[in-house]
């Protein structure tokens, strides 16, 4: 009898579950988004502000529950959440999202990019696009929706301010969870250390890593310069940031709705640029007031990290000569 009645109820479930997937369409639907960084960043109020466009275009059946500051984890949990469904979006770096779609490592090269204005051009034309697809037919379960910009990284530590490559040498420095990190980090005569996001303030603060690599933002308003007194400007990576959607919940969106999700996404990537450029500015003013020693690398200088790291090149180059060729002939 209880099998019979397991049976029965696993029929009910069965039956339910196909019920509420057919009144799908009328129910309200809340689309957790999830940030590494706190209320207020670029990336947050630009994902909110696709929210609330979606909730008016869809009378109210979406809605977008943000929840930053690494409430359900660092960037690599939130691409695996979104895989399996468990969270609508994730905002992550192309830094851990290339070891997840192995054609974004292209843009984790060490000075791929000229510089900021030249990412944008890339980033907003043909190529960016082709690479969002990439991601949306990679099978990894996420949808490529939008880029967003997060400056150009660079290193800042504890004890020994950085001004050459020689200050490098055997300092422990954090960087994001992929190869292509370490072997640049060591390629500059530091040792380099994948962690987490959510694990640098702490690392910082107890001496496991002398320093890390990130842009202004994220280095003053994560609070990183509480610890880390100096910080070395010399723009070795350019990384942008993608919003991914997780498949799952992307399809089962009527065609209006993906149609929406796309074209918010796209002036979520206009907006939070406008936003990062006010952002970065106050950045670098909270830093110069707090006493952080800003050091400008010379052009010189800049010339022996750009050799040095010709290893990394060497290594995980090759695939993407086609690409690089078309990044480098961008205008």
């Amino acid at each position: 009898m209880t099998t019979r009645r397991a049976i029965l109820a696993a029929g009910v479930l069965a039956a339910s579950t196909v019920f509420a997937g057919g009144a799908f369409a009328a129910d309200k639907l809340v689309l957790k988004a999830s940030d590494v960084h706190p209320t207020g960043y670029p990336t947050v109020a630009a994902v909110e502000s696709m929210g609330k466009k979606l909730e008016k275009a869809t009378n109210g059946r979406l809605s977008v529950a943000m929840y930053p500051s690494m409430q359900l984890g660092g960037e690599k949990e939130a691409i695996e959440q979104a895989q399996v469904g468990a969270i609508a979006f994730a905002r992550v770096s192309v830094g851990a999202l290339g070891p997840v779609v192995d054609d974004l490592n292209v843009f984790n090269l060490p000075y791929v990019f000229r510089n900021t204005e030249h990412m944008r051009h890339v980033i907003d034309g043909p190529i960016g696009q082709e690479l969002l697809d990439k991601v949306t037919n990679s099978g990894k379960g996420i949808v490529g929706i939008a880029w967003m910009d997060a400056g150009a990284r660079n290193f800042y530590t504890t004890k020994k301010p950085i001004h050459n490559m020689a200050d490098l040498k055997g300092q422990k420095i954090r960087v994001m969870g992929n190869p292509m990190f370490v072997d640049m980090a060591n390629s500059m005569g530091a040792n380099g250390v994948p962690l987490g996001y959510d694990q640098v303030f702490s690392s910082l603060q107890t001496g496991v890593i002398d320093g890390a690599e990130n842009n202004p933002p994220s280095f003053v308003f994560d609070n990183h310069y509480q610890v880390a007194k100096s910080y070395t400007i010399d723009e070795h990576l350019i990384v942008p940031e993608m919003l991914v959607m997780s498949k799952k919940i992307f399809d089962s969106l009527s065609k209006e709705e993906q149609a929406d999700v796309k074209k918010f996404g796209r002036e979520a990537q206009m907006e939070e640029r406008a936003l990062w450029n006010v952002y970065q500015d106050k950045a670098m003013e909270k830093a110069k007031a707090a006493g952080i020693q800003i050091i400008q690398v010379s052009d010189a200088d800049k010339k022996k990290f750009q050799e040095a790291v010709k290893p990394v090149w060497d290594k995980y180059g090759p695939k993407y000569a086609a690409m690089i060729k078309r990044i480098q002939d961008t205008k």
